[in-house]
């Protein structure tokens, strides 16, 4: 695949599978390999993967977020500087139970290029991980 190709949400439904390996691979594997900066390379994985696909509206990046199976991502507060989201699925419950780390690094990159280049204006994420209710909070802020 050429580096420059943009994906379509269809290419993107054609790769839907289960997603025990990729677990593995994600949470084992990668921060073997990465090391200690594994959590900044997830993050700026996130962002150019963001870049692979020409999204146009929140309601795209929603259904990206299903169709790369990582949750339900919700806005659910609306600041001038800063959005608030909160991503749940059953597969992120089950992760948050897990007996090892887990991140959601990758995905509050992939959000914060999205919207970046949605809103055209400069933005960082962090998130914030509940396991008690098990919950996963993004902060998007945005930087003029």
């Amino acid at each position: 695949m050429n580096s420059q190709q943009i994906l379509s949400l269809s290419q993107l439904e054609q790769l839907k599978t289960s997603g025990a390996g990729y677990d593995i691979l994600r949470y084992i594997g990668l921060p073997d390999v990465l090391g200690e900066q594994s959590e900044t390379i997830l993050y700026f994985l996130g962002r150019q993967l963001a870049r692979k696909f020409d999204i146009q509206s929140l309601e795209e990046l929603i259904e990206i977020y299903q169709l790369m199976d990582w949750g339900k991502l919700d806005l659910v507060k609306k600041k001038k500087k800063e959005w608030i989201f909160h991503l749940m699925s059953d597969s992120g419950f089950l992760r948050l139970k897990a007996s090892f780390p887990v991140d959601f690094r990758l995905e509050a990159g992939f959000l914060a290029e999205a919207l970046q280049n949605l809103k055209q204006v400069e933005c960082e994420c962090t998130e914030d991980i509940n396991k008690r209710i098990h919950l996963v909070k993004f902060s998007v802020h945005f930087i003029s």
